[in-house]
């Protein structure tokens, strides 16, 4: 199998350069993407595919169903790299239905060390206990939870020093949420984006 990812890199590799003899010069130079993408781990939903971009166009974390940990440091490097040094306008939280860390989440089973890294998703789920009490099959509330993981990580993003520094010396950066869908490969707006403007009302 190893053998066979190499060679579909060599012709891929090939493919490419026919196409652009210099996108690999070009691409080596310097690494400037727009968007900052934190994401799940899920092999179904890789940033460049399912949005439609190049390499060198996104900059990429992902994790167990996207959980924004105040204290992951990994993340919390990624997002100051990708504010302080490549100076991207729009950063990405990006969850998806049918996520296995979300049904993790609420199965009343071990999962080993899952458990304590989707423990933030279990704590929205009891906030929101009675809207997702309202949902009448497990696949909706889980699409449902996943959506509320997603609108507070954006939050959670927000609200880290890094933003409010960023936002503090007039960087025009906005975080959004979205929500991808494996049956049809779409992505939705969750209509929660956070801006300067948004922070400087006082609505985080």
């Amino acid at each position: 199998m190893l053998n066979d990812l190499l060679k579909r890199n060599v012709d891929w590799s090939v493919e490419r350069t026919e196409r652009e003899p210099d996108y690999f010069a070009r691409l080596s130079e310097q690494q400037a993407p727009e968007f900052f993408w934190i994401g799940c781990s899920d092999s179904r939903v890789p940033a460049n595919v399912v949005a439609g971009l190049e390499p060198g166009e996104v900059f990429v974390h992902r994790n167990v169903a996207n959980v924004i940990h105040s204290t992951d440091l990994n993340m919390l490097s990624a997002l100051e790299f990708a504010v302080d040094v490549l100076h991207v306008r729009e950063i990405i939280v990006c969850g998806h239905y049918g996520c296995g860390g979300i049904k993790a989440s609420t199965e009343d089973m071990p999962h080993g060390l899952a458990d304590h890294w989707l423990a933030p998703i279990r704590g929205i789920a009891r906030q929101y206990a009675i809207d997702l009490g309202r949902l009448h099959s497990l696949e909706a509330r889980q699409d449902m939870l996943a959506e509320l993981n997603v609108v507070e990580g954006v939050r959670r993003i927000a609200e880290t020093p890094i933003l409010q520094r960023a936002w503090a010396r007039g960087a025009k950066v906005c975080v959004h949420g979205l929500i991808y869908g494996l049956k049809d490969g779409r992505l939705r707006d969750l209509g929660c984006s956070v801006d300067m403007s948004i922070v400087a009302g006082g609505a985080v």
